[in-house]
C-alpha cells in the first residue's frame, strides 16, 4: 500500500485525535491501569511471565514438530489439521470446508446461502476471511460484540482486544437505531447488548459453520483454547454441525500443563481481570451438548435427541510464522499471545488507537513485527516511527518481548530499502538525499545530532538567531520536517567539557571532594557528557558535579562519544553499534579502575543498560552496566552510605514539588530513588501519574507527530500546571513542559546542587 507522505499522516493524526482520541484513550489507559493492579497483586506474576516466555522459546524451536504432533492428536479424536502457506491457501480452503458442508446438508442448489457465525480472530482479520468467503457467495456474520458493531458499521478494528474502542456507546446506537429500525430506539449499554444477544443467538442457531481462533493450541492433545469475556466463541464452535478452528502456527503450545500460566495472564495483560469470564477448552470434534438458547441453564444431553456427527478443522497458518521464526530478530514476535498490553501502555496508541499506531491488521507496539513479517515492510513502514523507544511495552508485556528493539530493527531496514547501496557510509555524514532515493533526510539528521550540536556550539549564539530566524524555520521544516511551531534548543558556546576544564579539570575537583568527604567513601566517578547536557542544559551538567563533590566524591567529565541512543531512536543500528563500541573503549581505563561512570540523561543509561547487551560483547556489556548509574541513582547510593545530605541545597521539610520521571527511568527501576533523594534533602515531591511527556527526543520535533506530541503532552502538564516547582529528569520532559508551562522546568540535580558557582 502506498505510504502516506508526511503532511497526510499529520493530517491523519489530526483527524484521529479529534474524532476517536478520548474514546481510545479512555479504554486504553484504564486497562493499563487496570493491568497494573493486577500485576501488582500477583505475588508470582515475575516468575509467571519467566515461564511462560520459557515455553513460547522452547515451542517455537519446536515448532515443525509440534506441528506433527497436533496433526496426530487431532485426527485421532476424528478431525483434520491443514496447514496453509498464505492467506490465498487459507481462505481456499476454508471455503471448501463450508461448501462441503452446505452439500451435504442440501443446502448449496436450492437457492439458499450458506451461512458462518464467527468469534473474534485476528489471524482471519489478517487473511481478509469474511472477503473471501463473501466473494465465495458464503453469508458471514461476526459474534463478538466489538466486532459485530464493526461489520454493521464497515469499519475496521482499532485494537486487538476491543476492536470497536474507538466508538462511544451514542455513536453505537445511532448505528443500531439506522441500520435496524427497532421498535423502541436503543439508547442503553443494556439495551444495545441485548439486542445484540438476541440477534446473534438466531444466526448462531441457524448457521451451517462455526468459525473461531484459538489463543492456545495444545499439541499433545489437540486442544483449542478459547479466552473470551462473551461466550460466543464457544457457542460458535459447538452449535454448527462444522467448526473450523484457525490460529497461527505460532498458537500451539506442547503440553496441556504448559497452559496454566498463559491463561493466568492473559486476562491481567489484558483487561486488568484476575481470569477471563470464559475460558474454554475442547479437543473436538468433540459430543459436547448444544445449548438451548431458550434455557441455557439446560444444556441438550446427548441422551435428549440424537446428535449430529460433528466435523472439525484446525488450520494451521504460516503465510510468513516460518520466515520470521528463521530471522533472530523478528523471531520474538512469534512469543505473542495477542493480549493488546503493548497497546495499552503506549501514550501515542493510547491518543490515536489503531486506526493510527496500526497496519493492514496489527496494532500497537508488537504490530511493526507481525506486519513485517506477514505483510509487508511497507505496511510497518506506515506506523513504525510512532514507536519512541520507551520500553513501557516490555514491563508490561506478559512474555517480556523487547518490542522497542523489533521495531528499531524494522526501522533500520526499511532503511536501508531506501538506500540506493548499504546504508553504512550514511552513519558520520549528513549528506543530503531524495526522500525516494535514500534515508530520510530528517532522520539522518536526528541520527547525527551530536555532530550537529557540536557545529552548533561552537558557532552560538550565531547559530542559535539563525536558527529561530523565520526563513530558517520554513526551510528546516521543508528539508528536515522539524514543526515551525516547536521551540528549538539553545545551543551554548561553552559546552560542560570546556566549562568542567577551564574550572581546573579532575585534579581541581579531587580537592574540593576531598575537602567535603567527611564520610570517606572511596569513590570516583566519570560523568558522561551526554550531547544535551554537554551542548544544551549545561546547568544540570554543572549542578551534578558540584553535588557530586559536595557529597566527597573526585568527579571526571572527559569529552567522550555518543551513546548511540539518538542513531537507534532513527533505526540507523549499524551507526549506533560503532558509537557504543567507541564509548565503551573510551571508558574501557576508566571501568578498568574501578570508576563510577554516572549518567544524567536518562535514555543514554537506558542505552547502556538494555540496548548494548545486543551491541557490545556480553562481557564488555555487563562491565559498563553494572558501573552505570543515573545521577539521583547514585546520590542516593552516597546518602545511605553515610554522606551528608546538609551538604547539599535542602528544602524545609514540606516544600511541595512537581516531579515528573523520564519513561525509561521508570523502565529502569529508578523513579524511587529521585524521590527518596528529595525527601532525604527536605522536599515533598509528587510524583506525576502520566507515564511520558509525548516530546520523546526527535518525536515531538517531526511536523507530522506534533499535535499527537503536544496531546500527550497536555495530560502531563495538566497534572503539574499548579505546582510552584515542577521538575523532570529527562531532557524531552523538560523541554516539553517548559513550553507547556512557559516557565523554566530543570533537572532533580539542579534543586540538590550547592549553591557555589565554582
Amino acid at each position: 500500500m502506498a505510504q502516506r507522505t508526511k503532511s497526510q499522516q499529520a493530517d491523519h493524526i489530526r483527524h484521529l485525535l479529534e474524532t476517536e482520541g478520548d474514546a481510545v484513550h479512555a479504554k486504553a489507559s484504564s486497562f493499563h491501569a487496570q493491568r497494573g493492579e493486577a500485576y501488582d497483586a500477583a505475588d508470582d506474576l515475575e516468575a509467571l511471565r519467566s515461564e511462560a516466555r520459557a515455553i513460547k522459546e522452547d515451542a517455537i524451536d519446536r515448532l515443525p514438530d509440534l506441528i506433527d504432533t497436533v496433526r496426530d492428536a487431532v485426527e485421532a479424536n476424528g478431525g483434520t489439521v491443514y496447514v496453509a502457506d498464505d492467506a490465498a491457501d487459507a481462505n481456499a480452503y476454508v471455503a471448501d470446508v463450508v461448501d462441503t458442508q452446505t452439500e451435504e446438508h442440501g443446502i448449496a442448489g436450492d437457492g439458499d446461502t450458506p451461512s458462518v457465525v464467527k468469534s473474534k480472530s485476528m489471524t482471519t482479520e489478517e487473511i481478509d476471511l469474511n472477503d473471501a468467503l463473501a466473494a465465495a457467495g458464503i453469508e458471514v456474520t461476526e459474534t463478538d460484540l466489538g466486532e459485530w458493531v464493526l461489520q454493521v458499521a464497515d469499519d475496521t478494528p482499532s485494537h486487538i482486544v476491543g476492536p470497536a474502542m474507538h466508538l462511544e456507546r451514542a455513536e453505537i446506537a445511532e448505528l443500531f437505531n439506522e441500520r435496524f429500525d427497532p421498535d423502541e430506539p436503543l439508547e442503553t449499554a443494556e439495551e444495545l447488548t441485548q439486542f445484540a444477544r438476541d440477534y446473534l443467538a438466531d444466526h448462531i442457531q441457524e448457521a451451517d459453520v462455526g468459525i473461531t481462533g484459538a489463543n492456545f493450541v495444545v499439541a499433545d492433545s489437540g486442544t483449542i483454547t478459547l479466552v473470551t469475556n462473551e461466550g460466543n466463541a464457544r457457542k460458535c464452535a459447538v452449535t454448527p454441525d462444522t467448526h473450523v478452528a484457525i490460529a497461527g502456527v505460532e498458537k500451539l503450545i506442547p503440553t496441556l500443563s504448559d497452559l496454566e500460566p498463559f491463561v493466568d495472564l492473559i486476562a491481567k495483560s489484558a483487561t486488568g481481570q484476575s481470569i477471563a469470564q470464559y475460558v474454554t477448552m475442547l479437543s473436538p470434534p468433540t459430543d459436547s451438548p448444544t445449548l438451548d438458547f431458550d434455557d441455557p441453564e439446560e444444556p441438550i444431553t446427548a441422551g435428549d435427541e440424537e446428535q449430529t456427527d460433528r466435523d472439525f478443522h484446525l488450520v494451521l497458518l504460516d503465510n510468513g510464522r516460518m520466515d520470521m521464526r528463521e530471522d533472530d530478530q523478528l523471531r520474538e514476535t512469534l512469543y505473542c499471545i495477542r493480549c493488546g498490553a503493548c497497546s495499552n501502555s503506549c501514550v501515542n496508541f493510547q491518543s490515536v488507537g489503531g486506526h493510527g499506531f496500526g497496519g493492514e491488521t496489527y496494532s500497537g507496539g508488537i504490530a511493526t513485527g507481525w506486519e513485517a513479517g506477514v505483510h509487508s515492510q511497507e505496511s510497518a513502514a506506515e506506523f513504525n516511527d510512532l514507536c519512541t523507544g520507551c520500553s513501557r511495552c516490555v514491563d508490561a508485556c506478559p512474555v517480556k518481548i523487547d518490542i522497542p528493539w523489533i521495531n528499531t530493527v524494522v526501522r533500520d531496514r526499511i532503511n536501508r530499502n531506501e538506500e540506493p547501496a548499504a546504508t553504512d557510509f550514511l552513519v558520520d555524514g549528513l549528506t543530503p538525499d531524495m526522500e525516494d532515493g535514500g534515508i530520510d533526510l530528517g532522520k539522518r539528521f536526528f541520527g547525527n545530532i551530536g555532530t550537529v550540536a557540536k557545529a552548533a556550539s561552537v558557532t552560538a549564539p550565531l547559530s542559535n538567531w539563525l536558527a529561530d530566524a523565520d526563513p530558517i524555520r520554513g526551510l528546516l521544516e521543508r528539508t528536515l520536517g522539524i514543526d515551525r511551531r516547536r521551540e528549538l534548543p539553545a545551543f551554548q558556546r561553552e559546552s560542560l567539557v570546556d566549562w568542567f576544564e577551564k574550572r581546573g579539570g579532575k585534579a581541581a575537583s579531587s580537592r574540593r571532594a576531598s575537602r567535603a568527604n567527611e564520610a570517606d567513601i572511596d569513590r570516583e566517578v566519570v560523568l558522561y557528557p551526554d550531547i544535551y547536557t554537554n551542548y544544551v542544559d549545561v546547568d544540570r551538567g554543572k549542578a551534578a558535579v558540584r553535588t557530586l563533590e559536595a557529597l566527597g566524591i573526585p568527579v571526571c567529565v572527559p569529552d567522550l562519544p555518543e551513546s548511540g541512543r539518538a542513531a537507534l531512536s532513527q533505526g540507523m543500528v549499524a551507526t549506533a553499534d560503532r558509537q557504543a563500541s567507541r564509548l565503551y573503549a573510551a571508558l574501557a581505563e576508566d571501568l578498568d579502575a574501578g570508576r563510577d561512570v554516572v549518567v544524567v540523561e536518562p535514555s543514554d543509561l537506558a542505552a547502556m543498560h538494555r540496548e548494548y547487551e545486543r551491541l557490545l560483547p556480553e562481557r564488555s556489556f555487563e562491565r559498563l552496566r553494572d558501573n552505570s548509574y543515573e545521577i539521583c541513582e547514585y546520590v542516593y547510593g552516597l546518602l545511605e552510605n553515610g554522606a551528608d545530605p546538609s551538604a547539599l541545597s535542602t528544602g524545609n521539610g514540606a516544600e511541595p514539588v512537581a516531579y515528573h520521571s523520564h519513561c525509561q527511568q521508570r523502565t529502569l527501576d529508578l523513579e524511587a530513588p529521585t524521590v527518596a533523594v528529595l525527601e532525604r534533602c527536605g522536599y515533598a515531591p509528587d510524583t506525576s501519574s502520566a507515564e511520558c511527556c509525548g516530546m520523546a527526543g526527535s518525536f515531538g520535533y517531526k511536523r507530522e507527530y506534533y499535535e499527537l506530541s503536544v496531546d500527550v503532552g497536555e495530560r502531563l502538564a495538566q497534572q503539574v500546571a499548579g505546582a510552584k516547582t515542577v521538575v523532570a529528569s529527562g531532557t524531552s520532559c523538560g523541554d516539553q513542559l517548559e513550553g507547556l508551562l512557559e516557565r523554566d522546568v530543570p533537572h532533580p540535580i539542579e534543586l540538590l546542587a550547592p549553591g557555589s558557582r565554582l
